[in-house]
């Protein structure tokens, strides 16, 4: 079937794109493992032996570098809707996240124990509408935001993917009122026609249990 023009143009600048190249030397999965190694570098939120849920986690660039950072004694946990080749040390669950099944699983990997970070990179698929592409991705947030504060430690992290719009403002103030730090991040990677920030929190001071 012949491409359309806006679907050539997209490939050409995917694999023009300089960290799809740096990804391919490198032998991560996605361009997008270079926006975790910059907040990595800023604020140092993976450390050895640390236990970490990737949300979003296909094809796998984010599970990649947490996997490399935890080390043997660490523990990577990992979902997507789509499928994922296997990384080694890291356990992955393939499901819906707004499911409850999925998360039934996530929480019975996790054997009742808190974990240290949470990550998510997840997005919804796009229609090209801000009106209902918007609504559904601070939803995912949203989501992302309810689990973290079922699984996550005392004292523990966060970091999303949230684009600027309608409802990023709330979602920034609950943020901020569960965590004792929030800094947004626009890592070099992340094009800069996109939306997209990263929201980087740490010093979880809420203790919150709930099952959706």
């Amino acid at each position: 079937m012949k491409r359309s023009k806006s679907s050539r143009q997209w490939l050409d600048r995917h694999f023009n794109d300089e960290y799809v190249k740096k990804a391919q030397k490198a032998g991560y999965r996605s361009r997008s493992a270079f926006k975790l190694l910059e907040i990595q570098e800023k604020d140092e939120i993976i450390r050895p032996g640390m236990r970490v849920v990737d949300l979003g986690a296909s094809p796998g660039g984010w599970s990649q570098i947490a996997r490399n950072l935890v080390g043997e004694k660490g523990q990577v946990l990992a979902l997507d809707i789509l499928p994922m080749d296997p990384i080694a040390g890291v356990d992955f669950i393939q499901g819906d996240f707004r499911e409850p099944l999925p998360l039934q699983e996530m929480r019975d990997l996790l054997v009742g124990e808190p974990v240290d970070l949470v990550i998510s990179d997840m997005a919804p698929n796009v229609t090209g509408m801000a009106s209902v592409d918007q609504p559904r991705a601070i939803y995912l947030c949203e989501l992302a935001l309810d689990f973290a504060q079922q699984v996550l430690k005392p004292g523990g992290d966060f970091v999303a993917k949230v684009f600027q719009g309608e409802g990023f403002d709330e979602y920034l103030r609950v943020l901020r009122s569960a965590f004792g730090r929030v800094v947004c991040r626009k890592p070099s990677a992340s094009r800069a026609k996109s939306r997209e920030i990263y929201l980087v929190a740490g010093n979880f001071k809420i203790v919150y249990r709930t099952n959706r």
